[in-house]
């Protein structure tokens, strides 16, 4: 799974597919991918279960798969907590440079 997203025109199809399906084709065309690249990034994609195809007539429609994703971001979970603790830095840090230009 993580083979398959670090590569970078992957991780633009997943992006791609977050805001809905689309056709390998518009996936081709939106992403500048030729569409046997196209194909053969969704198909790793499909292997590791982070998409999954339906086909509509001719066409092959990929969709995010939650499943795949869920199982994506349970590993990511715990590493969380090293940036959280940096974020809720900046956030205090910026909160308090906004008050002193207040004054």
């Amino acid at each position: 799974m993580f083979d398959a997203v670090a590569e970078g025109s992957r991780r633009q199809i997943l992006d791609l597919l977050a805001g809905g399906p689309r056709s390998v084709g518009e996936i081709a065309e939106e992403a500048g991918l030729s569409q046997p690249n196209a194909s053969r990034h969704l198909r790793i994609l499909r292997e590791a279960g982070l998409v999954e195809p339906r086909v509509e007539g001719q066409r092959r429609i990929y969709e995010l798969r939650p499943a795949g994703l869920a199982e994506l971001m349970a590993w990511v979970a715990p590493y969380q907590r090293l940036w959280q603790g940096s974020l809720d830095a900046l956030e205090t840090h910026l909160d308090s440079d906004e008050d002193e230009t207040k004054e």
